[in-house]
């Protein structure tokens, strides 16, 4: 559906929101011109209405928002954009436009550490030289964490079960890393067995 520019003088509303966590970030506007280089070059391009100008998110702070998906509402008078910051994507240094800090711990934020070391390698991680010593030793290091969270399981000790559980679920975010993929992927391959 392509979106409808003739009201609000040519520009329309677009909700910014985080692929991996999906936590809002930012609101802003574009016009045609906007949303085709957002289209084209995988940025997302504002529309300024105090500049008066287009606007590319990160051009000063270098913080791209780098485009994954640009879904229409049901009116096609505004847009959400699923994106991937390249760091906070408000000018005060929050991680949103909206006061949250980002401070908390969750599954989405450290799947988007992995993806983050997979992209731009850091000497020292873990996770990189993971990555780094390829997609047979990361499956092996699911294998070797599932057998030891079974072992975990039999015992009564909770501590440990949790960490070798918690072993398990990083590894696996990896190894869904190494491939190109994500718990969303596995959201939606576990969706479709139910309808």
């Amino acid at each position: 559906m392509k979106p409808d520019f003739s009201k609000n003088n040519g520009l329309i509303p677009c909700i910014i929101q985080d692929d991996i966590t999906l936590k809002v970030l930012m609101l802003g506007y574009m016009n045609e011109e906007a949303l085709a280089k957002t289209q084209s070059e995988k940025r997302v391009t504002f529309f300024s209405r105090t500049k008066g100008r287009l606007w590319t998110k990160g051009e000063t702070s270098g913080n791209f928002l780098q485009v994954v998906e640009i879904i229409p509402d049901c009116d096609a008078e505004t847009l959400l954009i699923k994106a991937r910051p390249a760091g906070p994507v408000c000018h005060t240094g929050a991680d949103s436009c909206f006061a949250e800090t980002g401070d908390s711990f969750s599954i989405e934020k450290l799947q988007a550490v992995i993806h983050s070391r997979k992209a731009s390698p850091k000497e020292g991680s873990y996770t990189t030289s993971l990555f780094q010593a390829g997609i047979n030793k990361i499956a092996q290091k699911v294998g070797e964490e599932a057998v030891e969270l079974v072992i975990e399981a039999k015992d009564q000790n909770d501590e440990r079960f949790l960490n070798e559980a918690a072993d398990l679920l990083y590894h696996y975010l990896v190894l869904l890393a190494a491939k190109n993929k994500t718990l969303a992927d596995v959201e939606e391959a576990l969706g479709r067995r139910h309808t």
